[in-house]
């Protein structure tokens, strides 16, 4: 009860007056809501779904995307499928449930009526959750439109009724999250879009009284229940982004066309609200960059087969979100990993294998137009051509960059490039978004580098985010992060899983990115005040070398941990203060030396447990050792520390 307390305390301290005001509100109307019985949803007479595919559209699918759809599609179908990290035991029965802490089967569908923050009970909540965004449905759908077997089909038409009659409106976890109703309206607008066509589809959805009650109490919640003030992030676009789908497409209640005025409010409001103006999100969670434009795009593409007029400024941020993912992106289309991540999508219609960024800057190039620095998309999806057919074709008339951008100023992203891949992100940008800053991390000056898409300096990525509090702590740490930490301490102070109380500010002090001979950047952060934490960084294309110098000004005499990470492909080889660094691409040995600075004693860490170190997570819930070099000393004002990563031509 403390430790509850304490987290409200600090939590309220994050909020505004008008802020606490609204969740007060909220409150009460929740309250209110749950003691009496939901009402019925208002009548529909005579409802025709007709958000359809224009004629012709499934039959420009890739042959190779439609493969992989139809491969996944079966893996589901047979139950030997990993959804969204977690292995699903038997995804065949449509009363199936999974419990991800005793990985266990049990009855009763997807119901589990056990309070959403009782995590000694339920786990990590988002296992629970992610497979009730039914997005493994829009791709047995996607398979059925592909294929005309109805197999797919009637196995949506299970699962959908199952999960309708297990949760009722207001009741269980899964009326607990604005995010999760969001996405789930819009799954469920696809899966319909594509079943059409089989014999079901109506009366699975617009003849069902079940599906309308649905539909409208999810639509009631999210216009009642808003995202608001300090958390008004990636959850308040995919709260607008569904309620204007399902208004458009499943417009057959009184309410559509208000709720569909208004979810384009707030989808317009929250995406410029999201998006700095150089077009990166404001989050610094590359992963949730790419749910916000997934999101966006999905939205519009509603709104423009219902033929609703939509403001310039929602394509505009789009399209700025399209060109600085094609910017930001190293030679094998990856983009940074920074801050939280944890898998989240906007839309699923793609088997394992296809690429995600790929995808998006495939589609950008359908909806926008690629721009003549934009990488090369070899890569297929299926996603793409179901979009664009259904987007209106415009070409914004804003000014779009005529070389490749490396520095966002706004953001204080800067990505330095050299010859043979050399890619190397530095964070000099905000600690995070709003006030509570939720998916960012303890990461001011990090470095991210990597050598023809390998992670050589690697960030070790987010692992989870409930459940697990010693894990949770360690991803987002200073110490989990290519940077210096003083004192033991994080540069950012943390109040609870998704809050930091006190943010360092930093500052980028020199951005020149140019790629020609020597490319140089400079910036510094005041989270261990008095003193000063300044890191320079020099990346000369001629000898294929990064330097690295680490300066703490002003203040006492204070503990040090530098840490690198390596990537998990990356073996080292540390004496003393060099270590050898090897690993393979596509069959070919390649390698560098990291001479580490010598004022500091080395160790390398790698799969440690008490405390963690030495990990890498590729994704969300899962993680591999991966080896860490620390070094550890002391710095009174002025002395620098260098690090020198030489890769051999």
């Amino acid at each position: 009860m403390t430790m509850s307390a304490g987290w409200y305390l600090r939590r309220l301290s994050r909020m505004g007056p008008r802020e606490v005001g609204g969740r007060v509100g909220d409150a009460v109307r929740r309250r209110r809501w749950r003691s009496a019985p939901p009402p019925d949803c208002p009548r529909v007479n005579g409802a025709r779904f007709t958000a359809v595919l224009p004629a012709g559209t499934i039959a420009t699918i890739p042959p190779d995307a439609a493969k992989r759809l139809v491969a996944e599609a079966d893996r589901l179908m047979s139950g030997h499928a990993e959804f969204f990290g977690v292995d699903r035991d038997d995804m065949a029965d449509p009363d199936w449930w999974y419990d991800p802490k005793t990985g266990r089967r049990a009855p009763g569908g997807y119901a589990f009526d056990v309070p959403y923050r009782d995590e000694d009970a339920a786990g990590d909540v988002k296992q629970i959750w992610e497979p009730s965004r039914h997005q493994y449905l829009t791709l047995l759908a996607a398979a059925y439109a592909v294929t005309g077997d109805e197999r797919y089909a009637e196995r949506v038409d299970a699962h959908l009724r199952s999960w309708w009659a297990a949760n009722p409106p207001l009741r269980g976890v899964h009326w607990t999250s604005g995010i999760e109703l969001g996405i789930r309206l819009l799954s469920w607008v696809w899966t319909r879009r594509l079943l059409d066509g089989w014999p079901g589809a109506a009366a699975l959805f617009e003849e069902n009284p079940r599906a309308l009650h649905q539909i409208w109490h999810h639509q009631r919640w999210l216009a009642a229940f808003p995202s608001r003030g300090s958390s008004a992030n990636n959850h308040a676009v995919a709260e607008a982004a569904g309620q204007l789908a399902a208004s458009c497409a499943f417009g057959w209640f009184p309410s559509s066309a208000r709720r569909r005025a208004e979810a384009l409010r707030s989808l317009e409001r929250h995406l410029r609200g999201n998006t700095f103006g150089s077009g990166l999100n404001r989050e610094l969670a590359t992963e949730y960059h790419g749910l916000v434009l997934e999101l966006g795009l999905a939205a519009l593409a509603e709104a423009d087969a219902a033929e609703v007029p939509v403001p310039s400024s929602v394509r505009l941020v789009l399209l700025r979100m399209t060109d600085a993912l094609a910017a930001v992106v190293d030679d094998r289309l990856r983009p940074p990993r920074q801050g939280d991540a944890d898998d989240g999508h906007g839309l699923v219609v793609d088997g394992a294998g296809t690429d995600r960024w790929g995808s998006l800057l495939a589609t950008g190039d359908a909806v926008f137009g690629s721009l003549a620095w934009w990488p090369e998309v070899t890569g297929t999806d299926v996603r793409t051509p179901l979009l664009a057919a259904l987007i209106r074709p415009a070409r914004p008339s804003a000014r779009r960059p005529a070389s490749r951008p490396a520095h966002f100023a706004d953001a204080g992203l800067t990505v330095l490039r050299g010859p043979g891949g050399i890619w190397c992100r530095c964070d000099g940008g905000p600690h995070g978004f709003l006030s509570i800053a939720a998916h960012a991390h303890a990461d001011a000056l990090s470095l991210e580098v990597r050598h023809d898409g390998v992670d050589v300096l690697a960030d070790p990525g987010t692992y989870c985010y409930h459940g697990q509090p010693e894990w949770r702590r360690y991803f987002r740490s200073t110490l989990g992060h290519n940077t210096l930490e003083l004192d033991g301490t994080d540069q950012s102070v943390s109040g609870g899983p998704f809050l930091w109380t006190r943010h360092a500010r930093s500052r980028v002090l020199v951005a020149d990115a140019s790629g020609e001979g020597v490319s140089h950047w400079c910036a510094e952060h005041d989270g261990y005040g008095p003193s000063v934490h300044r890191r320079r960084v020099e990346l000369t294309s001629a000898t294929q070398q990064l330097r690295v110098t680490d300066e703490v000004r002003g203040g006492p005499r204070r503990a040090v941990r530098l840490a690198f990470h390596l990537g998990p492909a990356v073996t080292a080889d540390l004496a003393g203060n060099r270590a050898v660094l090897t690993w393979s691409r596509d069959g070919e040995e390649r390698s560098a030396v990291l001479d580490l600075p010598g004022q500091l004693n080395w160790r390398a860490h790698r799969g440690e447990t008490d405390p963690p170190l030495g990990w890498y997570s590729a994704g969300f819930g899962r993680k591999e050792p991966s080896t860490t070099l620390i070094g550890t000393g002391f710095t009174d004002g002025g002395r620098e520390l260098t690090t020198v990563l030489g890769f051999h031509g």
